[in-house]
């Protein structure tokens, strides 16, 4: 659900020339968001998105980010603000003199523009899984070295089902049952899920069963026994694209209607809404050198 963004620099605030009763021009924001397993862009200008692409960039970052860039071209016509975050964006937003903004305040930013109600926001990524909860003082818990219940963890379990991540999800939407898998690591979830295979399971429980082990992960292993209540955000690629896996976390948190939000915004979003923080131009050809 998106709601009104705050109005952004415009050139007449940056110094740029302006004539007397002139409108005011917006600058365009773009928020890139380089995680472990993907690229994200999205072009503001406003409260208008203009552009946005959701890419994996399979460990090929700077070729994955300019091709997401190439897309936006244009848009980009004139003089732009730009902003990185994620993971794998600082070594890029140093090497082009651009501002990196830590993905728990682009995250933060754009839960306060969207969705300033929001008591918990769960995250998973390709790599990585965090939990932040709000109201009071704001507190982060994500998960340690292992990609265990992550987007990596699902793409392993796909792999070993022999379908898609895609086709993983549909089968999971036609499940009957659900078996006990582990997901704390992908070689022990294997051990499970094997025999389940050879004993004739069918292939729709074990997909709905591994997403299953996925949200266990999560709230058992991140939420350490705090209580994830109220309106809960949903954020990060397989908790937007995988309907199953929004069900299993909708059934095991049992939340009220309307308070489990999967919406298509992330850091990327906040990263575009820091931008007017540090007011910086760029333009397309400074960041192809650079790229």
């Amino acid at each position: 659900m998106l709601q009104r963004l705050g109005d952004w620099s415009d050139v007449c605030a940056l110094g740029l020339p302006c004539q007397k009763g002139q409108a005011r021009k917006l600058i365009k924001n773009v928020g890139i968001d380089i995680g472990s397993t993907t690229v994200k862009v999205v072009v503001m200008e406003g409260d208008r998105v203009l552009y946005r692409v959701y890419q994996r960039h399979l460990s090929q970052v700077r070729q994955a980010t300019l091709r997401a860039l190439e897309g936006a071209k244009q848009f980009l016509d004139g003089p732009f603000q730009v902003a990185i975050s994620g993971s794998a964006g600082l070594g890029l937003a140093e090497d082009a003199g651009v501002d990196f903004v830590q993905e728990v305040f682009a995250t933060y930013k754009t839960v306060m523009e969207y969705e300033p109600d929001t008591d918990a926001v769960i995250e998973l990524g390709g790599e990585d899984a965090k939990i932040i909860f709000f109201g009071g003082a704001l507190e982060e818990r994500m998960n340690g070295s292992c990609a265990g219940g992550t987007g990596a963890f699902i793409d392993q379990m796909a792999t070993l089902l022999n379908v898609t991540p895609e086709q993983l999800d549909q089968l999971s939407l036609h499940h009957e049952r659900i078996y006990p898998i582990a997901s704390r690591c992908g070689v022990f979830a294997k051990t499970d899920i094997q025999p389940l295979l050879n004993q004739g399971a069918r292939k729709e429980d074990v997909a709905a069963s591994i997403f299953q082990a996925v949200v266990d992960q999560t709230v058992t292993g991140l939420s350490q026994g705090r209580k994830i209540e109220g309106k809960v955000l949903f954020l990060g690629g397989p908790l937007f694209f995988f309907k199953g896996l929004q069900q299993r976390f909708e059934q095991t948190l049992r939340l009220a209607p309307g308070k489990a939000v999967f919406p298509r915004v992330g850091a990327v979003f906040g990263g575009a809404r820091c931008c007017h923080l540090h007011p910086r131009l760029a333009d397309d050809l400074h960041l192809r050198a650079v790229y």
